[in-house]
Formats: structure tokens, C-alpha cells, sequence
């Protein structure tokens, strides 16, 4: 009887031992989820335009439509010419249809439409990695216009998109400055805290952000060649 009443508060004792471990185990990882810093780094690359995508529309006007599309062909051949002296291969140029408008069709049409009856317009799109050459050929495209071609004003303001292709390659190493960047965040706060930092509990990459590098009012990305790739990412460390 008595070995009976031993076991049982054998086991008593270590229900009792337990139910206390598990408790104050479980407040203790509770407390240690709760501590955590939350810190971002920043990432900066400067890159250059690898892609260079260049439209060039041009037009002619009059009331006679064969004499405006010989106009219109010897024009097209001027441009290619052009392009070709600027450097630029034959599969790199390429020629869009040529469009007719005819203003007698428009019921709405301006009085004096029959001065001007006929709008013809074509683009060619040069599509090329070699970006210093489209800079340079579009400063030098004013001896097309001085042979009578008349570009639209409105594409011509603007007419080159220049682009960066190689992001994919770059992401890695601005990631890793990234995450790099937030720790020592981390580590700067943790040192004023009183703690260390531990390991990552989550972490989000951000989005890459591709900028102008002269970053002045209405700056456009795509017209600057030289260009500023940008990551932001948001890390949670764990406090120890």
C-alpha cells in the first residue's frame, strides 16, 4: 500500500513539474516572437541604357496623290541611307506601312481641305543596342530636314525610348547590398537596445525601381541614357 501511494505521488510531482515547464516554455517563446526589429536597406546601381528604341515619322501634303507617294518613297530611301552611313545594320531599321489620309472622306473637314487634300505618313523604327550612335544621329538628323523632310512634330519632340534590359543579372548583388544595408540597421538599434540580432524572421525584396539619373522635374526615364536601378527591401530580425 504504501509502495502504491509513493508512485502516485511520484507521478503527481512530475505532473505538476510539467505543467509548469510547458506554460512558462510556451511564455517564453511567446516573448521571444515579440521581439523583433523591423529595418529596411537600401540598394543603388547606376546603369546605362543598353536598348535604344528610335521612331521616325515623317509626312508629306498635297492634292496629288502618285506625286506624293514618289515624295514619299525617295524620303524613305533618304532615311535608310542616312541610317546606314549613321552605323546602323539593315535588320536594325525597320519600315512601317505608309497611311493615307484623305481629308475630302471627313464630313467634318476644315474649309480649305481641297488645298491639302491628302496626308501621307510613314514610320521608320530603328531598333538597336548601339545607344551612343541613336544619340548621336539624332543630333544630326537636321540635314534630312534640310533636304525637305518634314518629321511629326508631336513623335519627333520625343522619339527615342531608351532602355536597360539587363536587371535580372544585376538582382542578386543588390539584394545581398540590401539586405546587407538593413542589418547593419538592425545592429545599430539592437547596440542602443541593449541586445544582438538574430536571424531573419521574414523579409520582403521590394520592388526595383528604374529611375533617371538626373532626377529634375518632369524627368523621363526612358529619354535619359544614364539611369539609376533602385531596391528598397523591408527585414525582420529576430532580438536575442
Amino acid at each position: 500500500m504504501t509502495d502504491k501511494i509513493s508512485i502516485a505521488s511520484t507521478i503527481l510531482a512530475i505532473g505538476i513539474a510539467l505543467g509548469g515547464f510547458f506554460p512558462g516554455y510556451y511564455y517564453y517563446q511567446t516573448q521571444h516572437e515579440n521581439r523583433t526589429v523591423t529595418v529596411k536597406g537600401l540598394a543603388e546601381k547606376n546603369v546605362k541604357a543598353d536598348l535604344a528604341i528610335w521612331k521616325i515619322k515623317f509626312k508629306t501634303t498635297g492634292n496629288d496623290l502618285s506625286v506624293l507617294q514618289t515624295q514619299m518613297t525617295n524620303n524613305l530611301q533618304s532615311i535608310k541611307t542616312y541610317l546606314q552611313k549613321s552605323g546602323f545594320k539593315n535588320d536594325e531599321i525597320i519600315t512601317g506601312r505608309m497611311n493615307t489620309n484623305d481629308l475630302m472622306t471627313n464630313p467634318y473637314r476644315d474649309a480649305k481641305a481641297e488645298e491639302s487634300r491628302y496626308i501621307l505618313d510613314q514610320t521608320v523604327t530603328v531598333r538597336t543596342v548601339n545607344v551612343d550612335g541613336t544619340e548621336s544621329a539624332l543630333r544630326e538628323i537636321g540635314s534630312l530636314v534640310a533636304q525637305g523632310i518634314i518629321f511629326d512634330n508631336q513623335d519627333y519632340s520625343s522619339p527615342v525610348s531608351y532602355l536597360f534590359t539587363g536587371l535580372n543579372q544585376i538582382k542578386p548583388q543588390m539584394l545581398e547590398e540590401a539586405t546587407q544595408n538593413a542589418r547593419q540597421a538592425a545592429e545599430e538599434f539592437a547596440k542602443s537596445s541593449g541586445s544582438t540580432v538574430g536571424k531573419i524572421k521574414t523579409a520582403n525584396q521590394g520592388i526595383f525601381s528604374i529611375l533617371p539619373r538626373e532626377q529634375i522635374p518632369g524627368a523621363n526615364e526612358a529619354e535619359q541614357i544614364e539611369k539609376t536601378i533602385r531596391v528598397v527591401s523591408t527585414i525582420v530580425y529576430y532580438l536575442d
